[in-house]
C-alpha cells in the first residue's frame, strides 16, 4: 500500500512545489506596486491619529514634525526595495562570500550553472512561506505602531515625544531592513542567509534598547509602561519563534544550499 502511495505523493508534492514556485514570480511583479500600495494604505490609517493629536500641535512646524514620522514608515519599504534592487540587479549573478559561517553538514559545490539547472535551485517550497512572512512583517508592525502609540507633538511631555519617536524609529528600521531581506531572497542572492541573521538580531536589540529607555523615562505613567513593555516582549518572541523555525531550515535546506551557497548535498 505504502508503495503505491509513493508515486501519487512524489507527483503531489512536484505541484505544490510548481505552485509555490509561481509565488515569487507574482510577488517579483508587484512588489513595487505593493510598496506604493502599502504607502498609501498606511497614511490612510494613519490620518485619525494625524487630524486628533494627543496634544495640538503649536504650528504648522509642529504639525510638521508630527507628520513625518508617519511618513518615514510609510516610504520605508519603498526605500529597501529600491535600495536592495538597485544594489542586486535582477539576472546578475552576485558571487559567494570568501568565508563561510554554515560548515554544518557533507556538501559538494556546485558551479553558477549547475545550481541554476538543479530542481532545487529557486525560492519555491517552504522558502515562498519565508518570503510572504518577510513581507507579512512590515504591515504588521506598523498597523501595531498606529494602534499602540497617538500621536504627540511639541506640546507632549518629554517622555511622550520621546517614546514617539523610538517606536517610530524602530518601525521605520525593521520595515526597510526587512524589505531589503525580501529582495535578497527573492533574487537569489548569496548574503541573503546572513542578512536576515542580522535583521533578527538588530530587531531584537532594538526592543531590548528600548525597553531599557522605557525603564529610564522619569515621569512615565505606569498605565503606559506597562503595555508597552507587553508590546516590545511581544515582538521579542515573535522573532525569537521566526528565528526558531526558519534559523534550521535555513542551514540544513538543500533548496537554500543550493540556490544561495550553490552545493548539494553530497548524498545526492
Amino acid at each position: 500500500m505504502t508503495r503505491t502511495l509513493q508515486p501519487a505523493v512524489a507527483a503531489y508534492a512536484q505541484t505544490l512545489t510548481r505552485r509555490s514556485a509561481a509565488v515569487p514570480r507574482a510577488l517579483n511583479a508587484r512588489i513595487e506596486a505593493f510598496t506604493l500600495i502599502w504607502a498609501a494604505v498606511f497614511i490612510a490609517i494613519s490620518l485619525p491619529r494625524l487630524v486628533s493629536p494627543a496634544t495640538a500641535p503649536r504650528g504648522l512646524f509642529d504639525a510638521l514634525a508630527v507628520a513625518v514620522p508617519y511618513l518615514l514608515i510609510a516610504l520605508a519599504p519603498l526605500a529597501g526595495h529600491r535600495l536592495a534592487a538597485a544594489s542586486f540587479p535582477s539576472g546578475i549573478r552576485t558571487a559567494q562570500p570568501g568565508i563561510r559561517l554554515s560548515v554544518y553538514g557533507r556538501w559538494r559545490s556546485l558551479s553558477v550553472l549547475d545550481a541554476r539547472a538543479n530542481p532545487s535551485f529557486g525560492p519555491a517550497g517552504f522558502m515562498a512561506s519565508l518570503l510572504i512572512g518577510l513581507l507579512l512583517n512590515i504591515p504588521v508592525r506598523s498597523v501595531e505602531f498606529v494602534v499602540a502609540m497617538p500621536a504627540v507633538s511639541g506640546n507632549a511631555p518629554g517622555w511622550s515625544q520621546a517614546l514617539f519617536l523610538l517606536l517610530a524609529a524602530d518601525v521605520v528600521v525593521m520595515s526597510f531592513f526587512y524589505m531589503v531581506c525580501f529582495v535578497m531572497a527573492l533574487r537569489t542572492v548569496p548574503l541573503f542567509p546572513r542578512m536576515l541573521l542580522f535583521a533578527w538580531v538588530l530587531d531584537v536589540t532594538a526592543q531590548m534598547i528600548i525597553a531599557r529607555e522605557i525603564g529610564a523615562m522619569p515621569g512615565l505613567p505606569a498605565q503606559v509602561a506597562l503595555p508597552l513593555r507587553e508590546l516590545l516582549h511581544g515582538n521579542i518572541v515573535k522573532v525569537m519563534i521566526s528565528a526558531f523555525v526558519w534559523l534550521p531550515y535555513l542551514i540544513l535546506s538543500e533548496r537554500v544550499n543550493v540556490t544561495y551557497r550553490q552545493r548539494a548535498s553530497a548524498a545526492a
